[in-house]
């Protein structure tokens, strides 16, 4: 069943909604009392607690903003073909934060990128979305993650707190319940948030068919490293939710993390926490329940961790549908009546607004009836909520209409492929086959770069993508009967998830058929053992199953102790084989567009103000066709001068949005592609913009070929007005 987007897409529609505003500036809401700070700083990751990624500062603004220029840039030095960068920089008392793409954090002088000090801790490369500052009486810290540990840093010095946890660092893989723990791979991509002196995170773990680590939220002390209190996101026995998941999942069942950061309400003292879903995200035959605390908001009592209230907004998530961003916390006035809000967007375009103290809905919820799954064991659940208001703000599910209609060649190829898959909407269950199709894609809808929203106008602004995806799974009974070797079967359990079971690579994820020829075993072994990029750590597979996975990978004979080998171990009755997006011979996206859209939406009434194409293909518009929009990560950032930044798309332009229309007043093309969100701030009487340009979007790989979509960089580059 297909869920209908409101506002249909074409060509002539793309033109014309640059030009077409739903209400005028006297038709909105402009009387929304909120605290009015004073953003002189960029603090935290999204600008404040709230993550309104809003600011006071209107220096720039719809008159002046083309006369943007740079005013200085600084290179970490760290580029590799790995590189990216994801950080939205902190500015605190004119000193700025950032991870580089190897994960050293920096401090500048934020006025003239002038290098105060650098630390690297070394060990395995992954995202790093920021940094966090905390002030106290003795020092002021820099806490951040690499690998499964968090540090703690001074703040003035850059040299490691070793009171701090373990000689300055904490294991995330400890207080999680699961034994051995040094076999669990957690770490943390997005930073976590402040509350007097705790540190409240979450964290990533696996998602594929291999041993679980539970996604459970806990607040570390800030000056000590201590765990002062654990909130299970996979109920233990006696806890709110246990009879929603197996009575033996809060020992075997994994996921249910938060790996998008979370939100707090500082005067309520409550953090809000979106989740994500359990593993293996493509399978729950092993965790039958509508699994309650997983693809949810929670509300908890940021002093101790107790429950307030939650909202699931995917029941027995078998999608992948992760709440992929932390929520937006804004004051709406509705129906005359002010009142305060957790806005949470979604990979699947919707927004829950829901009332931050209750967790009720502010619109009408209907429970839609979905598709039951093909797969043996696997139990769908019936109904999924669905928000009447506000609409979609990306188009969900799929039909023969939407296909491709840049020429006739490619309509054709695009229907003859379509017929191949099953596409009963956004909720169809993946099955066996040629594939199912998601759409919107596993990366959104929204993705991590997340919403900003007016607080005084209760306006939510959101990038989004319009990228089908293809998923078939297999069953592995059948594969195990062919396996030649241990290793195969190492490899079919743990890897071919994301590297694909004929190690052609599943994009991400990239192909393993040459990997003698590029790496050393070492290297492997490393990789395997600490991650890297968007792999995490495989801590698990040791010993003989390393061995095996090794003479596999290289294609070696060895001799491998079969006594050592649990045949039995993390094998799901499936894997997914394929995962990749729907795209033509030339690689773009194999449906009408746009392909990625900027949105303003008014949550007051719950109503699209506009969309608008974000981000272009210049070869595509030189054939007359209009601005696509692309795939896009990262986000925007919205300020009191009227003005939208944004930069998140394929092709290297960083822009400035007019917040009313939609119109773009000022572009700047980068060396390379941005995805990361923009921060501003202010010294000495000056804005300031600043960007990292760190280029790779691993999650842009197109198609079947696994083709990154830009260059690398190390860049972090300020803007401002001229003098």
């Amino acid at each position: 069943m297909s869920v209908k987007v409101g506002v249909q897409f074409s060509a002539v529609f793309v033109a014309a909604m640059i030009l077409f505003l739903s209400c005028t500036s006297s038709d909105k809401q402009q009387d929304i009392p909120f605290q009015k700070e004073n953003f002189v700083d960029w603090k935290t990751t999204g600008g404040d607690n709230a993550n309104t990624k809003y600011s006071s500062l209107d220096q720039i603004n719809k008159e002046n903003v083309q006369n943007l220029e740079v005013v200085w840039e600084y290179r970490t030095g760290d580029n590799t073909d790995q590189s990216t960068i994801q950080a939205n920089p902190i500015v605190v008392n004119g000193v700025m934060f950032i991870s580089s793409p190897s994960l050293k954090i920096i401090a500048l002088d934020a006025k003239t990128g002038e290098e105060k000090w650098v630390f690297d801790a070394e060990g395995p490369e992954h995202q790093n979305r920021g940094v966090v500052y905390w002030e106290g009486e003795a020092d002021d810290r820099i806490l951040f993650t690499r690998g499964s540990y968090l540090y703690a840093l001074n703040a003035e010095s850059g040299k490691p707190i070793r009171s701090f946890g373990e000689n300055g660092r904490v294991d995330l893989r400890k207080n999680l319940d699961r034994e051995p723990w040094q076999e669990l791979s957690v770490s943390s991509t997005s930073p976590g948030i402040l509350f007097k002196d705790l540190l409240v995170m979450g964290s990533r773990v696996p998602e594929g068919p291999q041993q679980y680590a539970p996604g459970h939220i806990r607040a570390y002390n800030v000056i000590t490293g201590e765990v002062e209190w654990i909130f299970h996101t996979i109920p233990h026995p006696g806890e709110p939710g246990y009879e929603t998941w197996p009575e033996n999942a809060w020992q075997v069942s994994g996921g249910a993390n938060s790996w998008g950061g979370m939100s707090l309400d500082e005067e309520r003292e409550i953090v809000f926490v979106p989740t994500g879903a359990p593993s293996y995200h493509f399978y729950g035959g092993d965790r039958i329940g509508s699994n309650r605390f997983s693809t949810s908001v929670i509300a908890l009592d940021a002093n101790t961790g107790e429950l307030i209230w939650d909202f699931q907004t995917i029941r027995h998530d078998i999608w992948d549908y992760d709440l992929p961003t932390r929520p937006n916390l804004i004051t709406v006035n509705k129906d005359g009546e002010f009142i305060d809000a957790v806005a949470q967007v979604t990979k699947t375009g919707m927004v829950y607004v829901l009332n931050r103290e209750s967790g009720k809905s502010l619109f009408p919820i209907e429970e839609m009836p979905v598709p039951a799954s093909s797969l043996i064991g696997e139990e769908a659940w019936p109904t999924q909520p669905i928000p009447v208001k506000p609409e979609p703000f990306s188009r969900q599910g799929l039909n023969i209409e939407d296909l491709t209609d840049l020429s006739p060649k490619k309509n054709a190829w695009a229907r003859a492929e379509f017929e191949k898959f099953s596409a009963r909407g956004l909720y169809d269950p993946p099955g066996t086959g040629e594939g199912t199709i998601f759409m919107p894609g596993l990366h959104g809808g929204a993705w991590w770069g997340g919403a900003s929203v007016d607080p005084g106008t209760g306006i939510l602004y959101i990038n989004a993508n319009n990228i089908p995806y293809v998923i078939s799974m297999v069953e592995t009974e059948g594969l195990h009967a062919n396996m030649s070797s241990y290793g195969e079967y190492v490899y079919t359990a743990t890897c071919a998830a994301c590297h694909g079971i004929d190690r052609q690579g599943v994009a991400p994820a990239p192909g393993l058929i040459d990997i003698k020829d590029r790496l050393t075993e070492e290297e492997v072994t490393s990789i395997i053992q600490e991650g890297r990029g968007v792999m995490p750590a495989m801590a698990s597979v040791v010993d003989n199953d390393l061995n095996a996975l090794l003479a596999y990978l290289f294609e070696k004979e060895r001799e491998i102790a079969e006594s050592g080998g649990d045949n039995e171990k993390v094998m799901s009755p499936y894997i997914h084989q394929n995962y990749y997006q729907f795209r033509d011979d030339e690689e773009y996206p194999a449906i009408k567009p746009p392909w990625g859209t900027l949105n303003a939406i008014d949550l007051n009434r719950g109503e699209i103000l506009w969309q608008v194409p974000l981000g272009e293909y210049k070869e595509l518009t030189e054939r007359g066709i209009p601005p696509t929009g692309t795939q896009n990560l990262g986000g925007p950032i919205n300020t009191a001068g009227g003005l939208i930044f944004i930069a998140a798309t394929r092709d290297k332009m960083f822009r400035a949005f007019d917040k009313d229309t939609g119109e773009i007043l000022w572009e700047k093309e980068l060396e390379t592609g941005a995805f990361a969100t923009p921060s501003t701030y202010e010294i000495d009487g000056k804005q300031y913009i600043a960007l990292g340009v760190g280029g790779n979007c691993k999650y842009c790989s197109e198609g079947h070929s696994g083709r990154l979509s830009n260059p690398t960089s190390d860049l972090f580059v300020v803007f401002a007005l001229p003098d």
